[in-house]
């Protein structure tokens, strides 16, 4: 990178010079990540990193630069949306590592290089902390657990499937109900990571591995959910039209599994003839319909709208995201019930149909 910036000292520049160069050469993402403008602001930025860092060696201070540190997180968040905030935040790591391996050319008594690798380490923390510092939604802090829930949410956006699976794992050895568990921790974590990728602060990819990760760790309560004692009741469960959000749907058809019910859960995008002729086959006692995206609410009212046309007694239930915003739409729906929460659709469904 040639840069011509004249009142530098020349010994700075190609110490920066070595520094980019091999963090592109141990990166080799960050050439699809970086355009030319990128590549520009970046060798000015570890040019700013060295003023600061020597600034807070110089007056051993190292509160300065990590607050510097936070605030170039945070600046690099906001300006680089199409990349989220764990990959920055690796980014900003990886470079404080390869600055500290060449502290003793930016500095040359003994004592002022090992205050510059302190300094590099308390800002790395403080970069890890920054990452999970990001604002969440007050609907993701009300409810009992927050503190699993936090945990939880943070494994997800820092893609630690293995610590993930050892908080839900924790929590159930400590008590916590699936219910709970399924309430308070996943279905209000996967609620925010998708309020965070709406308001473009984590990239899809990151919205998908939440998913994924969270529907692995759902299976593997499958042998206690599928061991239940059976009721004699039969719930069909989808999410319909070309709506392919089915984590909620799924989460629905797994709590009427451990209360005894049959559960026939038909997945994501489910057609309406398809979900008729799914009825007609599994005959159940009650249908649920989950719509998390606004404009599949058109499709789940004619899907509605021709069950209860065809089958008049048939028990319908609808929730999802998508009806929090709207104007209490399913008021006027020829539906059953409406709730958001599936335990709640558990205990409705128990005492009615056991009267029908």
């Amino acid at each position: 990178m040639s840069l011509l910036l004249p009142d530098i000292d020349p010994r700075r520049i190609s110490l920066a010079q070595k520094i980019f160069d091999q963090q592109f050469e141990q990166d080799p993402r960050l050439e699809q990540e970086m355009d030319d403008r990128r590549k520009r602001l970046m060798f000015q930025d570890i040019l700013y990193n060295f003023d600061f860092l020597s600034t807070a060696v110089q007056i051993e201070d190292e509160k300065l630069f990590t607050n510097y540190a936070v605030w170039l997180y945070e600046l690099l968040c906001n300006l680089m949306k199409d990349i989220d905030r764990d990959r920055i935040k690796d980014q900003m790591v990886h470079h404080y590592e390869i600055l500290k391996t060449f502290s003793d050319k930016l500095f040359e008594e003994e004592t002022m290089v090992a205050s510059a690798k302190t300094i590099l380490d308390v800002a790395i923390d403080a970069t890890e902390d920054a990452m999970d510092n990001y604002q969440v939604s007050e609907a993701f802090l009300e409810g009992p657990h927050l503190p699993i829930r936090r945990a939880y949410l943070n494994a997800l956006l820092r893609s630690e499937t293995q610590k993930a699976i050892q908080i839900i794992e924790d929590a159930r050895k400590d008590g916590l109900s699936l219910e709970e568990l399924y309430e308070d921790v996943i279905r209000l974590s996967m609620q925010e990571v998708g309020e965070l990728w709406y308001q473009n602060k984590i990239t899809v990819d990151k919205e998908h591995y939440a998913t994924s990760t969270t529907q692995m760790i759902l299976a593997r309560f499958y042998p206690y959910i599928f061991n239940q004692k059976p009721v004699d009741k039969k719930i069909l469960t989808c999410c319909i039209g070309s709506e392919l959000h089915e984590m909620g749907g799924r989460m629905v058809a797994d709590l009427f599994e451990y209360r005894g019910w049959e559960s026939v859960y038909l997945g994501a995008a489910v057609p309406i003839p398809s979900l008729v002729s799914a009825v007609a086959e599994h005959q159940p006692d009650l249908v649920a319909l989950s719509v998390t995206m606004p404009q599949h609410l058109q499709t789940c009212y004619l899907a509605v709208k021709t069950l209860k046309e065809k089958y008049p007694s048939l028990l319908v239930a609808v929730g999802g995201r998508a009806f929090k915003t709207s104007g209490g739409i399913y008021k006027t729906w020829p539906i059953d019930v409406y709730t958001d929460l599936a335990t709640e659709l558990v205990i409705w469904a128990d005492k009615v149909v056991a009267k029908t």
